[in-house]
């Protein structure tokens, strides 16, 4: 779902995880694109990487392509880390595995994403 509409940006590190929720279940990922910088970095497909905000919509788009209509990313949203115009976001999957993401403040105050590694395993897992 496409939106000429200027799009809520982020105003704190916790915006960025409810944002993310709400453009999936709305199928919006032009706007999931507006959340990471635009030379922002993705840990997916597994093994690879994907740079740039454009692209790494195309990927979540692809991911999401078969998920129920509405269907948001669940998980619970652990406590923010900050350090100055840095934060640390992580959310508990229901599958166990937890996402790590580093946001930035930007110029304007707002926050982005720059680093994002979606599917870290549980520690039970890595033995």
């Amino acid at each position: 779902m496409a939106s000429d509409s200027p799009r809520e940006k982020a105003q704190t590190p916790e915006d960025i995880i409810r944002l993310f929720r709400q453009f999936v279940a709305a199928g919006d990922f032009a706007g999931l694109a507006t959340l990471y910088e635009d030379d922002a970095v993705l840990a997916l497909p597994p093994g690879q990487e994907t740079h740039g905000s454009a692209a790494i919509a195309a990927i979540f788009e692809k991911l999401m392509a078969n998920r129920p209509a509405g269907g948001g990313s669940g998980g619970e949203s652990q406590p923010v880390i900050r350090n100055g115009g840095l934060a640390l976001t992580s959310t508990r999957l229901p599958n166990g595995q937890v996402t790590a993401e580093i946001a930035r403040q930007q110029p304007d105050g707002s926050w982005r994403w720059v680093i994002d590694q979606p599917g870290i395993r549980p520690a039970a897992d890595m033995q």
